[in-house]
C-alpha cells in the first residue's frame, strides 16, 4: 500500500490563501525600506501598527462575516456610534466607565443582531440590510451627539492609547490588544467545531444545513460577534483619538474590506483565514506609510490602494475558475 506524505510545513505555508499577500508585503517592505531611511525602524513600524489596529480590529468583524458569504457596510457607522455611546455616558451622565464602555459594547453589538436577523429571517441580502444599518448608525451617532465631539474624557476610555516601551520603542496597549484579537480569532475559526462550522456555512449553506448545522442561528451569531468586535474597534478608537467624534469611521467599512480581501479572503464566502486580514491591513498601513515618508500625495496613496484591491478580486476569482 502506498504512503501518502503528509505536505511539509513550507509546503502547507506555500499553498495557504496567505502566501501571496504575506509576499506582497514583505516586497512592499523592502521597497520602502530601500527608499527611506526612517521606514525601517522601530518607532515607524509602531506607528503604522497604530494606524491600522482599529481598522484591524474592524476587519475582523468583517472577516467572520464575510467567511459566511456576506458583507457588511455598517461596520464604521456602528463603531462611530458605540464611540459616542461610551463617551456620551461616561461624560455627560455621569456613568461608570467601565459601565459606559459595556454599554457601547452592547449597542454594537445589538446592531450585529439586528442585522443577523434580519438577514436570517426575512432573507434579506447582507448587502441591502447593512446598507440600511449603515444610514441608520450614521443618522443616530449625530443625533445622540448633536453634532458634538465629546471631550474630558475619563482615563479608563484612553488607557489603550497609552504606551509602554520595547527596547526604544513604545507601542501601545491598544496596539497589543489587537494582536491579541487576532491571536484568538485564528484559533477559533481554526481549531474549534465553531470555527469549522462557519467555514462550511460559507461554501454552502444548504450543505451546512442538511450536515445538521443550525444555519440561521450560526449567521446570528456571527453577525452579533461581529457587532460585539466593532464596539471594541469602537474603545480603541476612542483610546487613540482621546475623543468621542460623531464624524469617525466613514471611510472605514471600505477600508476593513479592503484588509479582508488583500488578506486572501474570498468575497464568496468559505475559503480565507483571519491571520490574511492582519496581513492584509499591514499592506494598506505600509503602502500608506511608505508613500508618506517618500512624499508622495495621498491621493496616489488611494489610487495603489484601489488597483491592490482589484488585483486581489481577480486572482480569487481567477482561483475559483480554476478549483471548479
Amino acid at each position: 500500500m502506498a504512503v501518502i506524505e503528509a505536505p511539509s510545513p513550507a509546503r502547507r505555508l506555500v499553498v495557504t490563501p496567505v502566501a501571496g499577500p504575506l509576499a506582497a508585503l514583505v516586497l512592499a517592505c523592502v521597497f520602502f525600506g530601500v527608499n527611506s531611511d526612517q521606514f525601517l525602524t522601530g518607532p515607524n513600524f509602531s506607528l503604522i501598527i497604530q494606524q491600522v489596529m482599529v481598522v484591524g480590529t474592524l476587519a475582523i468583524g468583517q472577516t467572520l462575516i464575510i467567511l459566511t458569504a456576506g458583507i457588511d457596510l455598517a461596520c464604521g457607522a456602528i463603531m462611530a456610534f458605540g464611540g459616542i455611546v461610551m463617551t456620551k455616558l461616561a461624560v455627560d451622565h455621569g456613568l461608570p466607565p467601565l459601565l459606559a464602555v459595556a454599554a457601547g459594547l452592547a449597542v454594537c453589538a445589538a446592531f450585529g443582531l439586528v442585522n443577523g436577523l434580519l438577514v436570517t429571517r426575512i432573507s434579506l441580502p447582507p448587502f441591502i440590510v447593512t446598507l440600511g444599518m449603515l444610514n441608520v448608525a450614521f443618522a443616530l451617532t449625530h443625533i445622540y451627539s448633536n453634532e458634538q465631539t465629546v471631550v474630558g474624557l475619563p482615563g479608563l476610555l484612553t488607557f489603550l492609547g497609552q504606551t509602554f516601551q520595547v527596547g526604544q520603542t513604545n507601542v501601545t496597549y491598544g496596539s497589543l490588544l489587537t494582536i491579541l484579537l487576532f491571536l484568538l480569532f485564528a484559533y477559533l475559526l481554526g481549531s474549534t467545531a465553531w470555527g469549522r462550522h462557519v467555514y462550511a456555512l460559507g461554501n454552502s449553506p444548504e450543505v451546512a444545513r442538511l450536515t445538521g448545522i443550525r444555519t440561521r442561528r450560526l449567521t446570528v451569531g456571527v453577525y452579533t460577534l461581529a457587532g460585539f468586535v466593532y464596539g471594541i474597534a469602537a474603545l480603541l478608537l476612542v483610546s487613540r483619538t482621546g475623543v468621542g467624534d460623531p464624524q469617525a469611521g466613514q471611510t472605514d467599512n471600505l477600508d476593513s474590506i479592503t484588509a479582508v480581501v488583500l488578506g486572501g479572503t474570498s468575497l464568496f464566502g468559505g475559503r480565507g483565514l483571519v491571520i490574511g486580514t492582519l496581513v492584509g491591513a499591514l499592506i494598506v498601513g505600509v503602502f500608506r506609510n511608505g508613500l508618506q515618508l517618500m512624499g508622495v500625495p495621498s491621493i496616489y496613496q488611494t489610487l495603489i490602494t484601489g488597483i491592490l484591491v482589484i488585483l486581489a478580486v481577480a486572482v480569487d476569482q481567477l482561483s475559483r475558475r480554476r478549483n471548479r
